[in-house]
């Protein structure tokens, strides 16, 4: 992603990450694309999703054109810097990930659903990249807000890793984890490729199909 492309491919340590600041930085409160708030609480009913699969801008545009997502937006976490900006980020020394939070409705689109979408349509053996994207910010993840969330995307790594290498790929190196603090990216970043059509987009897949975990 452009202007300011991350180099660093190695975690930063507690010690050199950068100090943020107590204030959540400024963002915006709608949804570009559908009007919806992308800050909660939402609706009664819906659940809450985090995925990381290299840029944001690409990613955000994958889950909000999936019927039966009500809201996304982008951000940063699993990182140790509080309330970063994108310049700080892409320094590599806050930690964080780029991220998109999903906000669906399970009665219309499963959690099954959301990852097959999210193992499909990244490369997941890339480590800290995601092809032209290079550093940490970059790298694949799922965060779960749920146990049951957990168990499926432990699941859907599992059988997907081994679809994977029987198409001659390498191993996942997607990081599964308890949902961590999600902090919002600043206004601009916000449904960026619905603002901005022709936009930067690296999102891409390596064509193996994965089977959708059982509920």
């Amino acid at each position: 992603m452009w202007p300011f492309q991350a180099t660093k491919q190695t975690p930063v340590t507690a010690d050199a990450a950068l100090p943020g600041r107590d204030a959540p930085i400024p963002t915006t409160d709608t949804h570009f694309i559908n009007g919806h708030p992308i800050k909660g609480p939402f609706p009664a009913g819906l659940e809450t999703a985090m995925f990381g699969l290299g840029c944001f801008w690409g990613a955000e545009r994958l889950f909000w054109e999936i019927p039966g997502v009500y809201t996304t937006a982008v951000g940063y976490a699993a990182g140790l810097t509080k309330n970063p900006t994108y310049e700080e980020v892409c320094s590599g020394r806050t930690g964080h990930g780029e991220v998109v939070l999903v906000v669906f409705d399970p009665k219309i689109v499963s959690y099954a659903d959301l990852l097959k979408a999210f193992w499909e349509s990244h490369d997941p053996t890339q480590g800290m990249r995601q092809g032209n994207d290079v550093g940490t910010q970059y790298r694949s993840g799922i965060y779960t807000t749920t146990p049951e969330q957990k168990r499926l995307a432990e699941e859907s790594k599992v059988a997907y890793e081994a679809a994977l290498k029987k198409a001659g790929h390498r191993a996942i190196t997607t990081e599964i984890l308890d949902a961590p603090t999600f902090y919002y990216a600043e206004g601009y970043h916000q449904q960026y490729l619905g603002k901005n059509p022709n936009g930067y987009c690296n999102l891409g897949g390596v064509g193996v199909s994965c089977a959708i975990p059982k509920a």
